[in-house]
């Protein structure tokens, strides 16, 4: 398993860094369960808002994620978002190259580089400025292989650094960059940059791709005067 130092540069340098085995199966397994019985509001691609769960934010907080996180953003890190990612063969979808760049916020204040605004299942959004995404941090855990057939994330590397990109920006860069595969086991955990351009293929075969995206902050406060909403 890499070490948390090696694991903090890698993440500051390439915008990932992959980590396992960190769950062993039992832990998967029982987790699994839980989450199957968690009324979430899921949808065929999966559940948005998933931090509400009782279930999700316990794991959220979990000592192994929280240590990985810690060295990343500092002792104040705290989990604010989560989302439950469920491709199958009934549920198979293509994402484009893109960043990660909305957060959720406890109300709308117009302040420069923030937005445009939405609000979805009444949680307020903006698209954010880099500074304030560059206080974030994303783990992945694996409920299932992430495998070069089943769609598995993928990134280009070092890509966190351009801060936020136009859509122009980012096609020009995929057209000159070596997209890197994550290949994740299950009970592994992958930790990306919200910045880090990154994209996802239709699976190719029948094996379930579980993915539980949590989304972690430097602290609850987005810039003066916002803060982040719980989702």
């Amino acid at each position: 398993m890499i070490e948390a130092d090696a694991f903090a540069a890698q993440v500051e340098r390439e915008g990932f860094a992959i980590v396992e085995p960190v769950f062993p199966p039992h832990e998967i397994d029982a987790f699994a369960e839980e989450l199957a019985h968690e009324p979430l509001g899921r949808s065929r691609a999966g559940a948005r808002h998933a931090m509400r769960s009782p279930v999700v934010a316990h794991l959220a907080r979990d000592a192994r994620l929280m240590s990985r996180v810690r060295c990343v953003l500092g002792s104040e890190a705290v989990p604010y978002r989560a989302t439950l990612f469920d491709e199958s063969p009934v549920s198979n979808w293509l994402v484009v190259w893109h960043q990660d760049t909305a957060l959720p916020l406890r109300e709308r204040r117009d302040l420069p580089g923030w937005g445009p605004w939405s609000v979805k299942a009444g949680i307020t959004y903006a698209h954010a400025p880099t500074a304030a995404l560059r206080r974030v941090l994303a783990l992945r855990i694996h409920l299932d292989d992430s495998t070069a057939s089943n769609g598995p994330l993928r990134v280009l590397p070092g890509s966190h650094g351009r801060g936020v990109l136009s859509d122009a920006a980012v096609q020009e860069l995929v057209r000159q960059s070596l997209p890197v595969d994550c290949l994740v086991g299950r009970g592994g955990v992958l930790a990306m940059r919200p910045l880090i351009v990154h994209a996802s293929s239709k699976s190719r075969t029948p094996d379930a791709r579980r993915v539980l995206h949590i989304e972690y902050a430097a602290s609850m406060d987005a810039a003066e005067g916002l803060a982040l909403a719980v989702a």
